[in-house]
C-alpha cells in the first residue's frame, strides 16, 4: 500500500488498472495498493456467522436512516472519514449489556449500558411458580447508565427478568433469583 502525495496524474484516477493495483481515496487521501482477489479457501463457521451478523447489522442500519431523528442523531457521533450509517452499523453490531441488576427493598435497580445509548428497559417480576406478578417499563436515572422500576412487591423465592434494547431494536436477557 502507498500513500500518494503531490502526483497530477493520479489526481482523478480512481478504480483498478488490470488486476495489478487498485486506486482509491480514504480520508482524502490518494491510496495505491495491490488488487485484492476472491479467496479460494471455504469460510470457517465463525466467519459465516459474522458475515451473517454485518448482514443483520447493515439491514438494521438501512432502516434506521430512513428517520431523519436517529440519523441526525449517528451523524454527530461520526468521526472523520465516517458517517451517520458507519455509526448506525457499528450500533446495531453490538447488543446491549445488562451489567449489574440490584434489590433495593421494593426497587428494581438495572446497569445497562451500551456503546450509543440504551434506548429502553422493561422489567417483569415472576413469582416461584413462573407466573409474571407484574411487568412494565424502567426509568432512566439521572446518571444516564441506571434505569429504576418500582415493584408493589417481590414475591418471595421469586425472579426478576430484565430486558435491555437499543436503538436498533437490539435486545439482552438476564435475570435475577432473589429469595
Amino acid at each position: 500500500m502507498a500513500i500518494v502525495k503531490d502526483n497530477i496524474l493520479l489526481q482523478l484516477v480512481r478504480g483498478s488498472i488490470g488486476r495489478q493495483i487498485t486506486i482509491y481515496e480514504r480520508n482524502g487521501q490518494i491510496i495505491m495498493a495491490k488488487k485484492r482477489r476472491p479467496s479460494n479457501k471455504k469460510p470457517t463457521q465463525k466467519q459465516l456467522e459474522a458475515r451473517l451478523k454485518m448482514r443483520v447489522a447493515a439491514d438494521l442500519a438501512r432502516d434506521m436512516m430512513n428517520d431523519p431523528e436517529i440519523k441526525a442523531y449517528y451523524a454527530s457521533l461520526a468521526g472523520p472519514g465516517q458517517n451517520a450509517y458507519n455509526m448506525a452499523v457499528k450500533d446495531a453490531y453490538r447488543s446491549p449489556e445488562v451489567q449489574q441488576i440490584r434489590l433495593e427493598e421494593t426497587n428494581v435497580v438495572v446497569t445497562a449500558k451500551d456503546e450509543f445509548r440504551v434506548a429502553a428497559v422493561t422489567v417483569q417480576v415472576v413469582d416461584k411458580e413462573g407466573v409474571i406478578t407484574e411487568s412494565g417499563p424502567a426509568v432512566l436515572g439521572r446518571n444516564g447508565v441506571d434505569w429504576y422500576y418500582k415493584a408493589a412487591v417481590l414475591p418471595a423465592g421469586g425472579r426478576v427478568i430484565v430486558v435491555a434494547t437499543d436503538l436498533p431494536g437490539k435486545k439482552t436477557t438476564r435475570e435475577l433469583l432473589y429469595t
